[in-house]
């Protein structure tokens, strides 16, 4: 009987509810040696790019999980912030990773933004619940036993009740119908801190719930105002 040996990969860590079920996913699998979770934290705010989860937390994530955090800082200047993810690829290639995993569901858009930049290094983009439909993520998640808390919300979407809130079947039920259950269209997001993945549960307090707001441009020059709902940790 041969026994393959795992190909060594980097995760890319949200620290959220996706990514967490995508590394369970993986890490049941057998199939690759996950070698770091590689994390984008605004250099500013300390906060994780997209879920705003502080720095200290994702440390604290990493810690539990039992696999190493890399953390690529970046500022908002997008040349910047390409070239420092480019260099992240780069170390990693030279160390023999040949598999980035990412925890997206359906935005090609996303995913080719991806593979444009990591195909050319001989990194190949490993996604691995990737076109599965909402209702079966979902699921999914739920039958892993990981827990997460959403700790942001669209405010045109959810109201500030969601903040804090653990995912589970009653918490999906009361979310309206022009919400997708996975949030995968920016609806809300969230912090995994126990569960199937974790060796114990990450400590953390939300204190606050705070209204955020930026404004924006859209292609045809019209501005926009985006309205959020934000949990504040201690």
């Amino acid at each position: 009987m041969i026994v393959q040996t795992p190909k060594k990969a980097v995760f890319n860590w949200s620290g959220g509810k996706d990514s967490a079920l995508a590394l369970y996913t993986v890490l049941q699998q057998k199939q690759f040696e996950v070698v770091a979770l590689l994390t984008t934290v605004n250099e500013e705010t300390e906060l994780s790019s997209m879920h705003a989860i502080p720095f200290s937390l994702l440390m604290k994530q990493a810690e539990s999980i039992g696999i190493p955090l890399y953390p690529v800082f970046l500022p908002k200047n997008l040349p910047v912030y390409e070239q420092r993810m480019l260099d992240a690829a780069q170390h990693f290639k030279a160390q023999g990773v040949e598999h980035f995993i990412f925890g997206d569901i359906y935005l090609s858009d996303v995913r080719k933004y991806r593979e444009d930049r990591l195909h050319p290094l001989g990194i190949e983009v490993v996604e691995p619940i990737w076109n599965l439909d909402s209702t079966e993520v979902m699921q999914n998640f739920l039958d892993s036993g990981i827990r997460t808390k959403i700790i942001v919300t669209d405010a045109s979407k959810l109201d500030r009740s969601f903040i804090g809130q653990d995912i589970d079947a009653a918490l999906i039920e009361r979310m309206p119908e022009d919400v997708d259950i996975c949030g995968e269209n920016g609806e809300y997001h969230t912090f995994a801190y126990a569960g199937a993945l974790f060796k114990q549960p990450v400590e953390f307090e939300i204190v606050e719930t705070r209204q955020m707001s930026y404004d924006f441009k859209l292609e045809n020059g019209e501005e926009k105002t985006y309205h959020y709902w934000q949990a504040i940790f201690a």
